[in-house]
Formats: C-alpha cells, sequence, structure tokens
C-alpha cells in the first residue's frame, strides 16, 4: 500500500511539473515587449537544433535563419532550459557592449551554478564589479610587458615543434593548445609540460557540459563537466595553498602571476577571496585561455586563408593593425610555410 501511494505521488509530482513547466513557458511566450520568435517546445526549447546545427559545423545558421525567418536582428528563443533574447548586428552588439551594469547586467543561468558554486554566494551583477576591479593593475600595460618574453618563447617553441615541417597543420586544437599553455604560465606558473597536459585534458568535458542540456544524469555531458570541475578545483587548491605558503616565506613574488595577485588583493570592503573562490576564477580564466582564445585564434587564420587580399595585405605589412603583434607564430607560418591548413 505504501509502494502504491509513493508511486501514485511520485506520479502526481511529475504531472505537476510538466503542467507548471508548459504554463511557464506560454507566459512567456506571451510577454509584451519581446521580439519576435519562438520559445519552441517545454524543457528543451529550441536547444536541439542550436546543438544539431552546432554538430555540423555551421552554428552561425541558427542564427542566420531566425534573422531571416522574423526579418530582425533581434529575436527569442529558449536554450538550455532559459528564455534567451539574442543581439546580432552593429546596433544589437553596442546596446549590449555599452549598457553593461544600466540597461544591461551580467548573468549566469542557474545551471552554471552546479558547475561553479562559490558563484551562488554573490550576485552576478557584483561579481563582475568586483573582477573589473581586479584585473585592471594585473593588465597594466607596463605590467603585460613583463609577459612578453615567456610569451615570445613559448610561441617559437610552440610553432617549432607542432607547426614547422608538416604536410598538414589541424589548426583549433594546436591553437587551443598554445593559448593555455600560455595560461597556465602567466596565470599559475606552471611550467612542467606535462603538468599542463594533465591539466589541458578535462577543460574539454567543462567546454562540452556548458554549453548543452542541463541533466545531470551519469553519462550525460553536463555530468562530465560537473566530475571535470571537481577534479580540476581538487588540483587547483593544492597549488594555492602552496602558493599562500611560498608567498609568507617569501619564496613566491607578489607581482608573479594572476594567482599570487588574487590572493593578496581585497575589495571595496577589505575581505580577501577565500580558496574556493580563487579556484573557480582561475578554473573561468582556465576556461576562456582553452576555448575561447583558441576559437579567435582558429578563425583568424580560416579568414586570412579566405580572403587572399588581406592575405597579401598582412604579407606585406601593409595593415593600419599588424596582425602579426597578435598571433605572430601562426602568421610566420601560414604565410611563408608551403602546408595544408585544416581548419577544425
Amino acid at each position: 500500500m505504501e509502494t502504491l501511494y509513493f508511486i501514485l505521488l511520485l506520479f502526481v509530482s511529475i504531472i505537476l511539473s510538466l503542467i507548471a513547466i508548459i504554463y511557464k513557458h506560454r507566459y512567456q511566450d506571451k510577454l509584451p515587449n519581446l521580439p519576435p520568435g519562438n520559445l519552441g517546445l517545454p524543457f528543451v526549447g529550441e536547444s536541439l537544433d542550436f546543438l544539431s546545427k552546432g554538430w555540423k559545423g555551421c552554428p552561425e545558421n541558427f542564427i542566420f535563419d531566425r534573422i531571416w525567418k522574423y526579418s530582425s536582428e533581434t529575436f527569442k528563443t529558449n536554450l538550455f532550459l532559459q528564455p534567451v533574447v539574442m543581439l546580432n548586428g552593429v546596433a544589437g552588439n553596442k546596446f549590449l557592449f555599452s549598457n553593461e551594469n544600466r540597461l544591461v547586467e551580467t548573468w549566469w543561468p542557474e545551471f552554471v551554478n552546479k558547475i561553479f558554486p562559490s558563484a551562488v554566494e554573490k550576485s552576478p551583477k557584483e561579481e563582475a564589479k568586483r573582477m573589473r576591479r581586479l584585473f585592471p593593475p594585473f593588465l597594466k600595460p607596463e605590467a603585460l610587458r613583463r609577459y612578453i618574453g615567456t610569451m615570445d618563447m613559448v610561441t617559437k617553441r610552440h610553432f617549432a615543434l607542432e607547426w614547422g615541417n608538416k604536410a598538414e597543420v589541424v589548426v583549433f586544437p594546436l591553437a587551443k593548445s598554445y593559448t593555455f599553455e600560455l595560461a597556465c604560465r602567466l596565470f599559475l606558473s606552471i611550467e612542467d609540460p606535462s603538468h599542463i597536459a594533465r591539466f589541458s585534458h578535462p577543460f574539454n568535458h567543462i567546454t562540452s557540459g556548458i554549453f548543452t542540456i542541463p541533466i545531470a544524469f551519469p553519462g550525460t555531458p553536463f555530468n562530465r563537466a560537473i566530475k571535470a570541475t571537481k577534479l580540476i578545483r581538487i588540483e587547483l587548491l593544492a597549488i594555492i595553498r602552496q602558493r599562500k605558503k611560498d608567498l609568507a616565506e617569501g619564496k613566491a613574488s607578489p607581482t608573479q602571476d594572476i594567482l599570487s595577485h588574487m590572493l593578496l588583493s581585497n575589495d571595496a570592503d577589505g575581505q580577501y577571496m577565500n580558496e574556493v573562490e580563487i579556484a573557480d576564477k582561475i578554473i573561468a580564466l582556465l576556461l576562456g585561455a582553452h576555448d575561447s582564445t583558441g576559437t579567435a585564434c582558429t578563425f583568424v587564420v580560416k579568414y586570412l586563408a579566405e580572403m587572399p587580399h588581406i592575405y597579401e595585405a598582412v604579407y606585406k605589412g601593409n595593415c593600419q593593425l599588424s596582425l602579426l603583434a597578435v598571433f605572430p607564430g601562426i602568421f610566420n607560418l601560414v604565410l611563408k610555410n608551403q602546408c595544408a591548413i585544416a581548419i577544425q
């Protein structure tokens, strides 16, 4: 009898949850002052179409299809359990990036908190302001000069080993490994290649887990992302504790890297970040270096290959903004070596 009651209660709970999701979905679809668009199916929204186009190698078609369908560069949709408004074009980007903390606030979907649990402790708006205050001293021109030697050394070695004398070069994984190695050296002073490689592997799971439907069942990308973050956090906490000890004993410099800077910097209230907060911030920074920066570098190579007139201008040094200064190693090899470039 108790088993039957439990099954009935579970069934009723599921039905009520589905009704609530459908009601909320329809309510959001009818809110006034929203751009044209479709929130898709209850629960999954239009996530499957978004992911499908990404798997086919053309994620931009998700946006282009809707711009054409709704005759608007701004449209609403539903991705990864969250209603979303997408802003595209020059006007949309200008509005977004010129109104931060006024008309636009930094925000993360709730499921991201399962990957970065320390994010729950503070509002995204306050956290964004805190990070804006934290990083400028580390990224000032006079501070950046200290990293030129390391960047030059890593760049030369990377391209000599991975790009030189190759019949074909697959850009994306190599760009990711290059930018990630630089981040490990500049953020954490990690120089051991095996340590960097061990660090790099779990980030593939985190990237896949953030941009997917957030279902934490065993074996799902989201579940693997949570597990990968926990493993990285454990290793980072060990590095953080050792660095605190080295700073106290004078074995490490306060300006050595961003980890030292974060350990010694306090906010407007005089509060220091705890170890878990610092670990999560470092994970987020490394995640950007592992995927976003590598992606940007890959697109630079892609567009050079597709636009011969830009290629020639860069080769001759006629660009007003010298791309050689941004990513020198790639251009030396792309422009001078006779190797095939595969974008993956």
